[in-house]
């Protein structure tokens, strides 16, 4: 706002660096235009000559922000004699950010790397294990629980429906359940149900033991995948983008995860060998006559007529010596073969990619089936049914 040059008069506040060497005073004094003190006046750099000035030190005055910036602000965009500069804001530190962390968490970067660990969730995933476990071993019948099993679908499945189309019933469920979803799954289908859909399906298809190992790689593999992929999978390299499904035939290749590492990968195969082993070698050893390796009587014959002479030979006593072992040679042989087959299988299964294909229904499945056909192989080679 421009005032006559009479009665205009500015605001020396104390940040102006023009006025610094002015005598602050409390009063203000209106000084006639034509006995206008030298001392009283002063000119800026660009040698135009500036109006009286008031001082009010000892009660600061604010004034509006479009008059307080005019009033430091000459027209050719310089202030104080000096040219503006841009305000850069203040760097936050760890101490002093406003943004909202987790408790334990001083700065962003440790913000990022925060790991949810999903112990509830995994619990439960870990203890379905266990129940499977008690009803095997209590001669459970499967189709109890395949029963039980297709009830709670009819409970779980309308919920998850009302779930996603009800804001209300959302904010109910998640208050109640919410600690055992994950993000992903507060806005698309609930994992639960493809979980219950996987274990429906190897009960009601395959043999009861290839069932509850399937399930058993399902609760334990995955776990394990997903917790030492979380814990190790910045070490070790991603996984690639597919495997060959059979040796030397490119087009016939299994699509694998990229966001998964291969310290997962790890843990799913192990933990998948040490189900298998420990279930049918010791735990509940139903198919010992399977796993038992013994090479048919035809073998010796056939190596006779394709391999040398003295590889023969060497074939039909290495045959003979595990047959008439006291040692059981056979069963360890069968038990290492299992459980780097079962490995394999838990591993790659656990990895695929399979779109939109939930994973808690597709191991189960893909794992047991595998498993029940590597039985038929070595039934094929040892003369007994799988």
């Amino acid at each position: 706002m421009n005032l006559p040059a009479n009665d205009a008069f500015t605001l020396g506040l104390p940040h102006d660096h023009a006025r610094i060497g002015l005598r602050s005073s409390t009063k203000i004094p209106f000084v006639s235009p034509k006995a206008r003190s030298p001392s009283a006046t002063v000119r800026r750099r660009d040698s135009q000559p500036r109006q009286m000035s008031v001082e009010l030190q000892d009660a600061p005055v604010r004034s509006p922000p479009s008059r307080q910036h005019s009033s430091h602000t000459a027209t050719n965009g310089t202030a104080n004699g000096a040219p503006l500069r841009s305000r850069k804001r203040p760097r936050t530190t760890s101490g002093s950010s406003s943004t909202s962390l987790p408790n334990g968490v001083k700065s962003l970067e440790q913000a990022a790397q925060k790991v949810d660990w999903e112990i509830p969730r995994k619990a439960l995933h870990s203890s379905i294990g266990f129940l499977t476990l008690y009803l095997y071993a209590s001669d459970g019948n499967p189709r109890t629980v395949v029963y039980a099993l297709s009830l709670a679908l009819l409970v779980i499945v309308p919920a998850d429906i009302i779930r996603l189309n009800s804001n209300r019933f959302e904010w109910l469920f998640e208050r109640v359940l919410g600690f055992l979803m994950r993000e992903s799954e507060k806005k698309s289908t609930n994992g639960v149900i493809w979980y219950i859909i996987g274990v429906i399906f190897v009960l009601a298809l395959y043999p009861l033991d290839v069932a509850t190992v399937s399930i058993l790689i399902l609760s334990w593999a995955d776990t394990a995948a997903s917790t030492f992929g979380r814990l190790w999978g910045a070490l070790t390299p991603p996984l690639p983008r597919s495997i060959p499904l059979i040796p030397y035939v490119p087009f016939l290749r299994l699509p694998l995860a990229q966001r998964k590492s291969f310290a997962g990968f790890l843990a799913g195969a192990f933990t998948g060998a040490a189900i298998a082993v420990g279930f049918w070698g010791y735990f509940y050893p139903v198919r010992d006559t399977l796993l038992t390796f013994r090479l048919p009587a035809e073998t010796v014959a056939v190596a006779q007529e394709v391999l040398p002479d003295a590889a023969a030979e060497v074939v039909k006593r290495g045959v003979e010596w595990v047959r008439n072992s006291q040692l059981p040679i056979g069963r360890w042989v069968g038990l290492t073969t299992l459980g780097v087959a079962s490995g394999l299988i838990s591993g790659v299964a656990e990895a695929l990619d399979l779109g939109s294909l939930d994973d808690n229904m597709t191991l189960p499945i893909i794992s047991g089936g595998c498993i029940w056909g590597f039985f038929k192989v070595l039934a094929y080679f040892n003369g007994g049914s799988a």
